[in-house]
């Protein structure tokens, strides 16, 4: 039996999409900002990047599950290539937002801070403090950070690029 084409995202996958959008746009700049916060105050700012970070994770583990669950729209005809851009960003982007929390949490536990989230519930750690490979941990987070601002212009540049220049209804279908 075929799945019956619809011409919006699940309400679920819109929901993820959104509030792990506004995440990534409150976690990012926290993380930037926390080498230049006072020492005093450093503790309040890792508690809220890490607590944001580690919630995105299952935010997107979550909107995986739906993306596997549901019937996705079709995309409106374009190029080749870009169908296959769109797709490298959309997919490099899942991949990106699920390392990323990751690398943190496995960085902050091998410098020797466990998370707490939220400051409310510990959180096992699997590799415990290992000072040998946190600075590996470290760069990769940083790096994965990188890359998510990137596949993020791009993503939003795509979304622009549908909206005002093909004027199609791409955007529509995730609003």
């Amino acid at each position: 039996m075929q799945p019956t084409p619809v011409d919006h995202y699940h309400p679920l996958a819109k929901a993820f999409h959104w509030l792990v959008a506004v995440l990534v746009f409150a976690v990012w700049p926290l993380g930037a900002v926390i080498e230049f916060i006072k020492d005093e105050d450093k503790t309040a700012f890792y508690l809220w990047h890490e607590s944001l970070g580690f919630l995105v994770l299952w935010l997107m583990l979550a909107r995986l599950c739906v993306r596997f669950l549901t019937v996705t729209p079709a995309k409106p005809p374009m190029p080749r290539w870009q169908s296959g851009l769109a797709s490298t960003v959309q997919w490099a982007l899942y991949l990106a937002l699920i390392a990323m929390p990751i690398s943190g949490f496995l960085a902050t536990n091998a410098h020797g801070f466990p998370l707490e989230w939220f400051g409310l519930l510990p959180v096992w750690s699997p590799i415990g403090k290992a000072p040998d490979i946190a600075p590996l941990l470290s760069a990769v987070h940083y790096w994965i950070s990188w890359t998510i601002l990137t596949l993020v212009v791009l993503h939003v540049l795509g979304a622009l690029q549908h909206r005002i220049i093909r004027r199609d209804d791409t955007l529509h279908r995730m609003l």
